[in-house]
């Protein structure tokens, strides 16, 4: 089974890229399973519930989120409703919604998604180690769920590498978000866990994070008069990862970092690591 992961989903114009590549990309890897991060969609300003049905539509299974999931007000009544909308699970003081699920692939495999966020320099939430034991507790790879992803938002390298290193082995993968930036260091862990600090963003890279050059370059010098910084909308890259699970066990066999589109360099797997 093959799954793929994308990153921090910035502005419409990463829709309208996945809404031209994603069927192909679905076809050519053999992938049973789309997760993508889609709290910067609008704008980079979270996510509206038109674009989600849009994304849901493209045969997106999953939407996960972050500290940007409430930037959209609209979206409250909509998360409480849908299940394939997922919010941070340790977020403190927030009633609607979701923070993971058991979702069935078309082979009736049962993928756990979770969505954590980070503690340090981020929104306040509950404490994360203590929020992962207790809902590992729950569920067992093999034994209620096939697979167990984990979309982990946050600031840090040292907070990320921690947490899957004292989860290795007891889920599929820890992929990271929040920082727009793809790591250079994706790979399994000694007991399975396939682990990327960061798997980038789905946007424009001649950009600051996504934003307008010129816009946060004026944040930073103290000349900015207001607090929008538009998404760039010129070129897209798709960054992500794709991962081979073990049937036997639901660790990961294989893991391979996806980018394509324009301005940063091209990664694309072979797809014989997927047959």
């Amino acid at each position: 089974m093959n799954i793929l992961f994308l990153g921090d989903l910035v502005g419409e114009i990463s829709f309208f890229y996945i809404k031209k590549n994603l069927k192909n990309i679905v076809k050519k890897y053999n992938i049973s399973f789309v997760i993508v991060n889609g709290e910067n969609i609008a704008n980079g300003y979270g996510i509206t519930p038109k674009l989600c049905d849009d994304l849901f539509s493209l045969g997106i299974n999953v939407i996960s989120s972050g500290n940007h999931i409430w930037d959209q007000k609209e979206i409250i009544p909509y998360i409480a409703k849908n299940n394939k909308l997922l919010k941070p699970h340790n977020l403190v003081n927030d009633s609607a919604g979701y923070g993971h699920g058991i979702f069935l692939t078309e082979s009736n495999d049962k993928i756990l998604v979770i969505n954590l966020m980070c503690n340090l320099f981020m929104r306040k939430s509950k404490k994360l180690f203590e929020s992962i034991d207790d809902l590992l507790s729950k569920y067992k790879l093999k034994q209620n769920c096939d697979a167990i992803i984990i979309d982990l938002h946050g600031e840090t390298a040292s907070e990320k590498q921690a947490f899957a290193n004292y989860i290795d082995g007891r889920a599929t993968a820890v992929i990271g978000t929040h920082t727009h930036v793809p790591t250079s260091d994706l790979r399994i862990l000694p007991k399975g866990t396939a682990y990327q600090t960061d798997a980038g963003m789905c946007g424009d890279y001649d950009s600051v994070i996504g934003g307008e050059k010129e816009a946060w370059i004026k944040q930073f010098t103290g000349d900015m008069n207001k607090n929008t910084i538009n998404s760039c909308t010129k070129n897209v890259t798709l960054c992500g990862v794709i991962i081979k699970i073990c049937n036997k066990t639901g660790l990961s066999n294989k893991v391979k970092q996806f980018i394509i589109g324009d301005t940063i360099e091209n990664k694309i797997p072979n797809e014989k690591n997927f047959l």
